[in-house]
């Protein structure tokens, strides 16, 4: 049985953020991924037409990336950013879903009850 505990806000947020931040980093290995939650590193079709050394390029920026602001990060999630790469933007965004992937996830900031999906999308396929 799963029990919810109750958390500020501010709290939440910051073990959101952190629990992000982990998932990110461990999308090439540079957080221990046994300590990472767990979710699916996606790209749309027009990122993947950017071709295998751009992909590469960017999620090494995506796994490294720490400059979240109040445009793209208003809850403090950590869940968007946004990368200029030789004059092509390119976003990412972490969406939290059940275990199952089918709904959000009813506790975010619990590891055991919530997955990620990190995607990797141009402006344009929003």
């Amino acid at each position: 049985m799963t029990t919810t505990l109750e958390i500020d806000p501010v709290t939440e947020a910051a073990l959101i953020a952190a629990q992000n931040d982990a998932f990110r980093r461990s999308i090439l290995g540079t957080h221990p991924v046994a300590d990472a939650p767990k979710g699916q590193f996606v790209m749309t079709p027009g990122v993947a037409a950017l071709g295998p050394d751009t992909q590469h390029a960017l999620t090494r920026r995506v796994a490294s990336f720490d400059a979240f602001n109040a445009d793209s990060d208003p809850h403090g999630w950590h869940e968007m950013g946004v990368i200029d790469f030789d004059g092509t933007t390119v976003w990412f965004k972490i969406d939290l879903y059940d275990v199952d992937y089918r709904y959000g996830s009813s506790e975010p900031s619990d590891p055991a009850q919530t997955r990620r999906v990190l995607t990797l999308l141009l402006p344009s396929e929003y």
